[in-house]
């Protein structure tokens, strides 16, 4: 070893033994600090006494995968808005393209969540984590080597569904492999941190790699972080099964499917095809009928993906409520923030994502808050309270974007206000989800806190992208080049706006296309303040008050 290396070894192995200390007494250091002593070798010549006598625990080792899939699940999910202008660009798409990305990946996702688990617990918990984490990375591997924009989309859609399999098979191995309550505790809040870390960072993230390289490493670097995942898995993970369990419940999973897609489809592709056309109306109409059909599979189905018995029971309820409203507002913003940033602010990719981390910094440090927050005044008031504080910030980003000379402080209170109220809500309506049903209930609540979260997103990524272009195309109609466009190429406006709003080079003047792309997003954001308040408007009201003899810490049994 050379002497640089050779002065690195007293760190080194202060490191090690550290991290080694931590990880195989009590847990006591971060449980995910353990990967240190795997990714960084000891030097040569180098020994440590306890390492070739005491064995890492599995538990260290579990823990570590589960986090590292965490993080690649997260960043799929917040990393890729940074970087759809470009896949635009060079996939040689178009605005409703880049919606598909995500909805690929939403809808997938929601269509294998309740089944995983069903999966996970007759044909093995590790089993399945394992397979997911593989399918993973070589869904990831083919996203990066997409070459356009259907094999993206495809692509995708099997990234979706091994990243929805993978994050119930986190569940199951943290809650079998930590059977004491306190080590569980821990667990899970590793789990949390790091998945926070993948979504709050990830537009930076996704940022950094295309500024530094291209978009493709946003993809492949979960190449290596899946075979790492898979090394740590396989070591420390174990195998659990349940005897006793259900039949997979393939009509509900199919019909909830086929209900979302048709949705999306008719919102995303109903502007070209004519919404009153028959084609068009013949999508809608068998979406509502999957949806139909979906609710009458899990009432007489003997082992049903949804028992519809839980959504009697008012935290149940105003918690999903809370799910929704998140997903109307937040999460489908995020993915058309960075739009704002790069065609009416015109920042480059990394400044965008490091605007964007107004956004998404405070959903990393207000969850704490939060917890004591409903610890004291009870889920039924911090739910709707946190969907309003997201409200308020689309209307301080709305009126932000407005004025004369737009940039990242005029949006940074509305960016910093919708975080809160997303902080306040998100871990909360978790922990209602599941402390509001009985302990062997859990997971199927958890999995419809889910379900309904991914459903919602799918379509509001559809209906926010509908509010935005259809605000371009108001402002064009009263703009004479862009009026003289459409009747030279005998087209209507709405393709010229969807051009503008997925960042595209147009005909007519820059300055106008700019100022049409800035009218959009004031209708987006409208969309998105007044559905979240309407929704929190309503968890309030299906909460209800407090029930007589119910004092804060029954009434918030989740958070204890």
């Amino acid at each position: 070893m050379h002497e640089g290396g050779d002065a690195l070894k007293p760190v080194i192995h202060a490191a090690h033994h550290w991290f080694l200390d931590g990880c195989i007494h009590g847990m006591k250091w971060s449980q995910w600090g353990c990967l240190f002593v795997y990714i960084v070798p000891a030097p040569a010549g180098v020994h440590f006494m306890t390492a070739p006598h005491v064995p890492i625990p599995n538990n260290s080792m579990a823990l570590a995968a589960v986090c590292l899939s965490s993080l690649m699940f997260g960043l799929e999910i917040s990393s890729v808005p940074a970087i759809l202008s470009a896949l635009e660009r060079t996939l040689h798409g178009d605005f409703k393209d880049v919606q598909w990305v995500m909805n690929a990946y939403t809808i997938a996702c929601t269509s294998v969540l309740m089944a995983t688990g069903t999966l996970a617990d007759r044909y093995g918990r590790k089993r399945l984590f394992l397979i997911a984490i593989a399918l993973f990375g070589v869904a990831s591997v083919l996203c990066g080597l997409a070459r356009d924009m259907p094999v993206m989309i495809a692509a995708r859609f099997l990234q979706g569904a091994t990243g929805g399999a993978m994050l119930i098979c986190q569940v199951a191995v943290l809650s079998y492999q930590f059977p004491d309550r306190a080590a569980r505790v821990k667990a899970f809040a590793a789990w949390g941190v790091i998945f926070g870390i993948g979504l709050g960072f990830g537009p930076v993230i996704g940022g950094a790699i295309l500024a530094l390289a291209n978009w493709q490493w946003v993809f492949l670097v979960h190449g290596p972080l899946a075979l790492a995942t898979l090394a740590l898995a396989w070591r420390g993970a174990l195998e659990s099964r349940d005897p006793n369990a259900q039949r997979l419940d393939g009509a509900g999973m199919i019909t909830l499917s086929l209900a979302v897609f048709g949705a999306a489809y008719f919102i995303t592709q109903g502007g070209d095809m004519g919404y009153a056309s028959l084609p068009t109306l013949g999508i809608a109409g068998a979406s509502a009928l999957c949806l139909l059909a979906f609710v009458v599979v899990e009432r007489v189905a003997a082992c049903p993906m949804f028992d519809v018995s839980v959504f009697g029971i008012r935290t149940f309820s105003g918690a999903l409520l809370g799910s929704a409203g998140m997903n109307v507002s937040f999460w489908p913003f995020m993915i058309y923030l960075p739009l704002y940033f790069h065609g009416v602010l015109g920042y480059g990719d990394v400044a965008a994502g490091c605007s964007l981390l107004a956004y998404t910094l405070p959903t990393l440090v207000v969850p704490p808050l939060a917890e004591r927050l409903a610890h004291r005044y009870r889920p039924g008031w911090v739910i709707p309270g946190g969907l309003f504080a997201i409200g308020a910030g689309f209307f301080l980003m709305r009126w932000g974007s407005g004025v004369a000379q737009p940039s990242w402080l005029t949006m940074l209170p509305g960016c910093v206000c919708a975080g809160v109220g997303l902080g306040l809500t998100n871990t909360t309506v978790t922990n209602t989800t599941t402390g509001s049903v009985s302990s062997e209930r859990t997971g199927m609540a958890s999995g419809i806190d889910m379900s309904a979260r991914m459903v919602t997103l799918a379509i509001s990524i559809a209906l926010m992208g509908q509010a935005l272009v259809s605000g371009v195309s108001a402002y064009l109609r009263h703009v004479a080049d862009a009026r003289a466009w459409a009747a030279a190429n005998a087209l209507p406006l709405r393709h010229l706006a969807e051009a503008i709003a997925g960042g595209m080079p147009v005909a007519i003047d820059a300055g106008t296309a700019r100022a049409a792309l800035a009218h959009g997003f004031q209708w987006a954001l409208l969309y998105g303040g007044i559905g979240v308040w309407m929704l929190a408007a309503i968890s309030f009201l299906v909460f209800g008050p407090a029930r007589p003899g119910c004092d804060s810490a029954s009434c918030a049994r989740a958070f204890t």
